[in-house]
């Protein structure tokens, strides 16, 4: 008999045999949705295949989205570069370097026009990874919708407007916590009104996994965040019935296969309590609906062809777990942003998976499995801990505060460091199997002269529009942050008026102050 003692990356005990775990009694599509948000999962309609996209200018961007449509993507994934994120013009001292880089860089409202162009927004889901300039970027996402004559009730989609894991794990933010968070209320009551198909948070698991997490403080601290923001709502006298139902969720999806599937399952049980608890009656109201992306931090810059596998492997565990949504990484990503082939065959990975492995063909397939059910009982107790010690804090914006959460983190990262170091944990192709590098010939890079670019399409834009507009529109929106109406309104006046994001940003950081 082996003493070894093998433990998921959370550091929960994996017997060598199960042999009974407890009744299942629950349905699929029924309270608490261990098993899945609907009676029939993908027998009635299979996941969203989203590629997460987004480099350069608006104009690159805009032709890799039409590459992708035309290969079977269903819904798209904007990914934007980090002076879009943190609130700076591409013409700003700041924004040296990084315009275009890690995403597509948008300016103003006619950036998002290019960006779209040829795509009829009542006609697709987008999803938008963007959180402290959340409400700009949906201002001008809405302001195109309308301009395109949309009706704004039927158009659909997700903003990630998730501040707190940024101050816990990414490091996006502009302004201090408690003015985040209302702006983020400011969206969940303009859009419960006027866009009310869009989901206004995705509360992110995924960030805090790719800062060092173990699967089980990922889930915790993300439900943990999630409802923190229904009780900011609700302390806004927003009725969770009605605006829990656009909240969703972003997960990572990493190696530990069965881990992984346990995590999924564990969540739609917690959020489901917690939901009831805080006094939803509905049951959309209660589900937990959720995009997985694959775990960027797992691939290796070493043989990155091993990458397709892994990714594969992460796939199938999220699929299996009950995903809505799904965006499979490139594998080249540990290297570049991914080449045009890597993200079809990325695309490809979800396509096979969907019509040709027979997972989708029932319900939650690996329900009644004595692992996967002992499993799920054992991340949801030790995640329940994590909560518990959070609520005694005061909740999450106290635990991020006191640095809690980055701590426990920082952690696990560091454990987790030392094992691959040690040999404990293995990594193909990294600390075993290694190679001579053969490298890959084909690798995605982007120019610095796109800032020239974009700093003439802003020249050019402050010669064009009506200025007198813009600043009365700008002296309304600063009006009004000092007070407490809610500022979606004005955000959607000032980029109709061609005011750009870092003008708009600039206001709020004259009111709210920089954190």
């Amino acid at each position: 008999m082996s003493t070894k003692k093998h433990t998921t990356t959370s550091g929960i005990e994996i017997k060598g045999l199960y042999t009974s775990a407890r009744p299942m009694e629950e349905q699929p599509g029924q309270y608490p949705f261990t098993r899945g948000i609907q009676k029939d999962m993908y027998r009635g309609r299979l996941w969203t295949m989203r590629q997460y996209a987004g480099f350069s200018t608006a104009e690159e961007s805009n032709k890799r989205y039409h590459y992708l449509l035309a290969q079977g993507t269903t819904g798209l994934s904007v990914a934007f570069d980090l002076p879009t994120q943190i609130g700076y013009d591409s013409d700003h001292e700041m924004a040296d370097g990084e315009v275009g880089k890690v995403g597509v860089a948008i300016d103003s409202l006619q950036d998002i026009e290019i960006l779209f162009d040829g795509i009829k927004l009542q006609e697709i889901t987008t999803s938008m990874t963007i959180n402290a300039t959340a409400s700009i970027l949906l201002a001008m996402y809405i302001a195109l919708a309308k301009k395109q004559g949309a009706d704004l009730k039927q158009i659909s989609g997700t903003i990630q407007n998730d501040i707190l894991k940024e101050y816990a794990a990414r490091g996006t933010y502009i302004y201090p916590p408690k003015q985040s968070m209302r702006l983020i209320t400011d969206i969940f009551e303009f859009c419960s009104k006027e866009v009310p198909k869009w989901n206004t948070i995705s509360i992110s698991g995924y960030h805090i996994r790719e800062a060092g997490s173990t699967a089980v403080q990922e889930l915790a601290f993300t439900l943990a965040n999630g409802r923190t923001y229904l009780k900011a709502a609700l302390n806004k006298g927003l009725d969770i019935n009605v605006f829990a139902k656009r909240l969703s969720f972003f997960f990572n999806c990493h190696n530990n296969f069965f881990e992984e599937i346990a995590k999924f399952r564990a969540a739609r049980r917690m959020w489901a309590k917690i939901t009831k608890d805080l006094g939803a009656t509905d049951e959309k109201a209660q589900m937990l609906r959720f995009h997985t992306q694959t775990g960027g931090s797992t691939l290796t810059a070493q043989q990155p062809l091993n990458n397709v596998i892994r990714v594969s492997n992460q796939a199938m565990a999220a699929v299996l777990g009950g995903t809505q949504s799904l965006h499979t990484n490139g594998y080249d990503e540990a290297l570049s942003l991914p080449t045009e082939s890597a993200a079809k065959i990325a695309l490809r990975t979800q396509q096979i998976i969907a019509f040709e492995s027979g997972v989708t063909d029932t319900v939650d397939p690996l329900a009644g499995s004595f692992f996967v059910e002992n499993l799920t009982d054992e991340v949801e107790a030790a995640a329940w801990v994590y909560i518990d010690r959070i609520d005694a804090m005061g909740g999450s914006v106290n635990a991020i505060e006191s640095d809690y959460m980055q701590n426990e983190i920082a952690a696990a990262a560091y454990q987790y460091q030392k094992e691959i170091e040690s040999g404990e944990r293995i990594s193909v192709g990294v600390n075993k199997f290694t190679q001579e590098e053969e490298g890959l010939t084909e690798v995605f890079n982007i120019d610095d002269s796109i800032r020239k670019l974009q700093a003439e399409k802003l020249e050019h834009l402050r010669i064009m529009r009506d200025q007198a507009a813009v600043d009365e529109s700008l002296r309304l929106l600063k009006e009004a942050a000092q007070g407490d109406t809610n500022l979606m309104p004005l955000i959607i006046d000032a980029v109709e008026k061609y005011a750009t994001l870092g003008e708009i940003a600039d206001v709020l950081r004259d009111v709210f102050g920089v954190y």
